[in-house]
């Protein structure tokens, strides 16, 4: 069996309503610093394999748990968050100035929408699908995977409903979803692959004792 955590990473500084650029660029806070040591020592057993986003907060996530596991292999895949405001690509912006921006995105309900670099609602779901296919191709044994709140939900939206080309009555339905399934910075949520299967099992996740922000 191989047993796959999604980790999200810790507290930054843009869930800390502070003022940040591009969207891979936001460091830990200090209580996100403090999050990324408890999900080091809270894994109960070595992960064979540590992935992280190429986005800062991920990485800054899993270096408590790569030094504590000095053996595991480590890799870089494209798990990074769902970013998808392409009109403010390259202004400083905080959680406040970008929601009526995010408001008018979901509302608009067009999964191939994207402009200045950033990604559609479509292609969101070709790397969830990309995803857990390389998952399902992996040697057991636990995988640490350090990514993003947006994309956990996507990947298990996905898993729950089936659902691997959305059109604008899913990107409705994925809205809601994201908006009540709460994943909490440092949150860990399983996933289990049984051998001669594709589809993994969803395992009840891990409490976080932290707010969602």
């Amino acid at each position: 069996m191989t047993r796959v955590w999604l980790i999200r990473h810790g507290e930054s500084e843009s869930n800390a309503g502070l003022p940040g650029g591009e969207p891979g660029a936001s460091a830990l806070t200090e209580l996100g610093r403090r999050q990324a040591l408890e999900i080091a020592d809270s894994l109960s057993e070595p992960p064979r394999l540590i992935v992280t986003s190429p986005f800062l907060r991920a990485q800054q996530t899993a270096q408590p748990t790569i030094e504590r596991f000095p053996g595991a292999e480590r890799e870089e895949w494209p798990v990074q968050e769902f970013t998808f405001l392409g009109e403010l690509h390259g202004q400083v912006t905080t959680t406040v100035t970008r929601k009526p921006y995010t408001e008018a995105y979901w509302s608009r309900a067009d999964p191939h929408h994207a402009v200045n670099g950033a990604e559609s609602f479509a292609a969101l779901f070709t790397r969830t699908q990309d995803f857990l296919a390389r998952l399902g191709d992996r040697e057991p044994g636990p995988i640490a995977v350090f990514t993003h709140g947006l994309f956990i939900r996507a990947v298990m939206w996905s898993l729950l409903t089936g659902i691997t080309t959305p059109d604008s009555e899913a990107m409705r339905g994925f809205r809601t979803f994201a908006d009540t399934y709460l994943v909490p910075n440092g949150n860990i949520t399983e996933l289990r692959y049984t051998p001669g299967k594709r589809v993994p099992r969803v395992v009840v996740p891990l409490a976080s004792r932290y707010a969602d922000r």
